[in-house]
């Protein structure tokens, strides 16, 4: 087994949110944050947030347990293997892409939550009308966080 080496989330973003593993939204991107939290190179970003719980949340898995073995140095696919072999729900591949696209498409739940959203698109460009998702603002944050213009 081969172990990887851990992204440096001071000099670049975890992959998007969007990004599969498995057909799973969000894992990827727990991944990055987590390696990057075992080798002390997290920067801002938090493994085990509220994005990243939804994806615990839905396979039933404890964020410590995969923590610990984010920290063995396994690549994506052993860790893909160990959700599925220890999660306490075995989803589908249909469960796993509505569970997906549902996370990629959804929007705050509440008017707080949406108001946090739009001010925090306002203060990146406060013409961005279509910044309308987590996953939306999420992207659009990681880019202009590395320099890129909004």
């Amino acid at each position: 087994m081969s172990t990887l080496k851990a992204p440096d989330l001071s000099q670049r973003p975890p992959r998007s949110p969007r990004v599969k593993l498995g057909g799973f939204v969000i894992l990827p991107r727990a991944l990055d944050k987590g390696r990057a939290k075992a080798a002390g190179t997290a920067g801002e970003y938090h493994y085990a947030c509220p994005l990243d719980k939804a994806f615990f949340d839905f396979v039933k898995i404890d964020g410590d347990a995969l923590f610990e073995q984010i920290q063995t140095g396994k690549g994506d696919w052993a860790i893909l293997e160990w959700i599925h072999q220890n999660g306490g729900h075995k989803p589908t591949a249909w469960e796993i892409a509505q569970w997906s696209t549902f996370q990629e498409i959804r929007t705050q739940d509440s008017i707080q939550a949406k108001e946090r959203v739009i001010k925090a698109v306002s203060e990146i460009n406060k013409d961005r009308t279509d910044i309308l998702t987590r996953f939306d603002l999420l992207d659009l944050d990681d880019h202009v966080t590395f320099g890129g213009i909004a």
